[in-house]
């Protein structure tokens, strides 16, 4: 059982980090991040 439940453990990561990936690599957060790290560093 052990063993099926790290599977479903590892998929739902892989998911989760590949929903992620996708959020963040939209143009819309990538200029929100650029403008917040632009208005850190002024």
């Amino acid at each position: 059982m052990s063993t099926v439940e790290y599977a479903v453990g590892t998929l739902a990561a892989v998911t989760f980090a590949g929903v992620l990936l996708k959020v963040v690599g939209g143009e819309r957060v990538q200029a929100a991040l650029a403008a917040i790290i632009d208005r850190a560093l002024q």
